[in-house]
């Protein structure tokens, strides 16, 4: 009798096991044990937003497989809701890399539920060493990109030892394409260094503050607006009246967090001939490059500064 239930149980388990979802818990069907200490097999990463996954991808190169979970440009990140195929993916990679600061907590939720005692979690927020409630933009600013590059690099070296020449490699030929928006950036201070400009959200603040421009439109207009709250009135007629007076040389709009208080302000721009620049929270178009996508951007803002300099 006792052999028998012992039976059944094993046969349940496996059932379970094979069945892979169920009530909610992700089963790994494929141990990370195995997937990340394989010598000379491809290594499976997966990346909460496409900015990080497109880093990553670069400097894995042949050596790693990436997934980008949260990669359309036409939505809104902060309003991306999990699937079982996450959960999966998730429990079955190797390194995982989250943007941290509240900004996917649905991924952090994930890879608790996972508890893959094998797998490698980079947490920007936590390795930049930013408290939970900080701007979680941080694919916004050069010298946290540079930070997030370098930590990736020596993830996939402890993963990976063997390949470590190869991920040197991949590593120095990623900076040397980031020094080219790196440059602009550079060129843009030199430039524009305490010039006025305004934004919708806090997604530029880091940008701003790299570029040297003087972001004077109300925080709390911006915070407001990247939390999906209704900003305080006295930031929404502070913000109208800066565009009104034309105290700002363009306004930075990010096109997925629109709101009808945020198109207010971009057709209050383009009624006082404000350069209006579109920024967005994912890469776009999505089968760009990280690089490719900022640079294009901050050129757009480069122009933008440079038809209000020159009178246009």
């Amino acid at each position: 009798m006792h052999q028998s239930m012992a039976v059944v149980a094993v046969v349940v388990i496996v059932l379970v096991t094979v069945g892979g979802v169920y009530a909610g818990f992700v089963l790994v069907s494929n141990s990370p044990s195995t997937t990340c200490s394989s010598s000379g097999g491809v290594i499976q990463v997966v990346a909460a937003e496409s900015f990080w996954g497109s880093l990553v991808s670069q400097l894995g190169g042949t050596r790693v497989n990436v997934l980008s979970i949260v990669s359309d440009p036409n939505t809104d990140p902060h309003e991306y809701e999990s699937s079982a195929a996450n959960a999966q993916a998730i429990a079955n990679a190797c390194l995982v890399v989250v943007n941290g600061a509240g900004y996917d907590t649905w991924a952090l939720s994930l890879i608790a539920a996972s508890n893959s005692q094998y797998q490698t979690i980079l947490n920007v927020q936590q390795m930049i060493g930013q408290p939970a409630g900080a701007n979680p933009h941080f694919w916004y600013s050069p010298y946290y990109v540079n930070d997030t590059v370098k930590a990736m690099y020596q993830d996939l070296v402890k993963i990976d030892p063997a390949d470590t020449s190869y991920y040197t490699q991949q590593y120095a030929s990623l900076n040397s394409s980031l020094a080219v928006y790196n440059a602009r950036i550079h060129e843009i201070a030199h430039q524009f260094a305490g010039t006025k400009v305004a934004a919708t959200e806090d997604i530029f603040v880091y940008l701003a503050n790299a570029t040297k421009l003087d972001l004077i439109s109300p925080p709390a207009f911006m915070q407001s607006v990247a939390e999906g709250n209704d900003p305080p009135a006295s930031s929404v007629a502070t913000f109208q009246q800066q565009l009104q007076n034309k105290s700002v040389a363009v306004l930075v709009y990010n096109q997925q967090t629109v709101t009808p208080l945020t198109e207010n302000m971009k057709v209050l721009a383009a009624q006082n001939s404000i350069p209006i620049v579109g920024v967005t929270e994912t890469i776009q178009p999505k089968d760009v490059q990280f690089q490719v996508w900022m640079n294009a951007e901050l050129l757009a803002l480069q122009n933008g500064l440079d038809s209000v300099a020159l009178g246009k």
